[in-house]
């Protein structure tokens, strides 16, 4: 099933992938949510790891350095560079604390200090507005930092769109140049779930979620 198909039910075993009814930040009512913050082992975060290591590999660009928003992006850009120096990858890894410290070195910026001229990748679980590039471009330009960011890496594109008629990877595209790439799609998952066998499904109701979502994805954001 390639390793889309293979992060898709990995969610759902996980238990990050769900389908029902979920109200978000948005206001917008979802037939399916996608939590990071479920995994709770080592195994789980090492495949994750592995998932994001796959994406970058397949779409690596001119990055020399990756970059994890505190708090979700710290160990999601931890695991990832791990997984990418067992690749033959090895790249610098960066990532900020929320709060400046009023003692020791008082960075907001841990493990490599981005320098200029470097293209960072940012590694985040999902976006919806674009906000991790935005605040990862604003603590930058607050620190003096004259690097770019190159790209960022998610886990799911939900398709959806913003306030406008762009949806928020759209905008990122347009407003920063960034380039965005993610392990899978809302339209993956859907296809993901019309393709359960019949007999001993992984999602029970599979088809109904995937109607559920694709009626979702053609007043929210592109169709699929």
């Amino acid at each position: 099933m390639g390793y889309k198909g293979e992060f898709i039910e990995f969610m759902v075993n996980s238990g990050s992938l769900a389908f029902g009814e979920f109200r978000l930040n948005s206001g917008r009512i979802s037939p399916y949510f996608i939590n990071t913050g479920s995994y709770r082992t080592g195994q789980q975060i090492w495949k994750l790891g592995k998932y994001y290591a796959a994406c970058f590999a397949e779409n690596v660009g001119s990055a020399n350095c990756l970059f994890g928003p505190a708090y979700k992006g710290i160990p999601l850009v931890t695991i990832t560079s791990v997984k990418l120096a067992e690749k033959g990858i090895d790249l610098n890894v960066s990532f900020n604390r929320k709060e400046r410290k009023d003692h020791g070195e008082g960075d907001l910026i841990m493990g490599y200090r981005p320098v200029p001229g470097d293209r960072i990748a940012i590694i985040e679980d999902v976006t919806t507005a674009g906000t991790s590039v935005r605040e990862t471009i604003a603590l930058l330009q607050e620190l003096g930092i004259d690097a770019s960011i190159a790209a960022l890496y998610i886990s799911v594109d939900r398709m959806e769109r913003g306030t406008g008629a762009l949806t928020a990877i759209g905008q990122l595209r347009q407003e920063y140049g960034v380039d965005v790439f993610s392990i899978a799609t809302a339209a993956d998952i859907v296809d993901y779930l019309e393709n359960q066998p019949e007999k001993r499904p992984t999602v029970p109701n599979a088809k109904i979620h995937a109607k559920n979502m694709r009626e979702y994805l053609k007043l929210y954001g592109a169709a699929v």
